[in-house]
């Protein structure tokens, strides 16, 4: 990332997007396949932006069931890259995470979405440089990795988890592995990319228990 880029001002306020179990990381992917109403015109909405809010919106957990459900207090902000209308009427977007936030004021709108103030500190690191493991907390985490598979009947790549940077290794399994919601959110929340693969170890450690008898494989 270059220090422009780093610099890139961010939005006082976005639109949200509550989705359960839907974790957004910084310089993680999140593709979304777009259909309800409100969604739709929040995505419109968020193209058509200008300045700091054009193409962002901010991905985030309802904490419980209610109408409107209330939200977790960390989300993540995540700029639309792809954008496909489809002949059915569907959005089809990949967001890529910029940064956490801390989920402010929820705004009075005129909008079918919901909008929120944002507070981005304590994540100025979020759009730094990307970050590495120890090699401890690497093998700790490929070792935690293999019974938790194993368990479920899953398989992986292994030479492809053993070549991916530690970033992009830890970012794929928080988002890929069927955590539960408050789960999810702990590793959102994990300050740095060592706590976040501590939190994944134990995880997935904590869950180990016997194979279904069911096949197969981790995309």
């Amino acid at each position: 990332m270059s220090e422009s880029e780093a610099l890139e001002p961010l939005p006082a306020a976005v639109p949200v997007f509550p989705l359960t179990g839907a974790v957004l990381l910084p310089r993680g992917v999140l593709p979304l396949n777009i259909f309800e109403p409100r969604y739709l015109a929040m995505v419109k909405d968020a193209m058509a932006a200008t300045g700091a809010a054009n193409r962002v919106i901010g991905m985030i957990q309802p904490k419980a069931a209610g109408d409107p459900p209330p939200l977790y207090k960390v989300g993540c902000l995540g700029r639309i890259t792809e954008y496909r209308e489809t002949d059915d009427g569907r959005i089809l977007v990949t967001l890529v995470g910029v940064s956490r936030f801390q989920v402010g004021a929820e705004l009075e709108r005129d909008t079918l979405y919901r909008q929120v103030m944002t507070d981005y500190h304590g994540f100025a690191d979020d759009r730094a440089e990307e970050e590495s493991l120890d090699a401890a907390s690497r093998a700790s985490l490929e070792d935690a990795l293999r019974p938790y598979l194993d368990a479920r009947g899953l398989a992986a790549d292994w030479e492809a988890v053993q070549s991916a940077d530690d970033e992009g290794l830890v970012t794929a399994l928080a988002g890929a592995l069927p955590f539960d919601p408050p789960e999810k959110q702990a590793l959102l929340e994990a300050p740095t990319l060592a706590d976040r693969a501590q939190t994944l170890s134990a995880l997935m450690s904590f869950a180990v228990g016997p194979g279904s008898g069911s096949s197969g494989r981790l995309q």
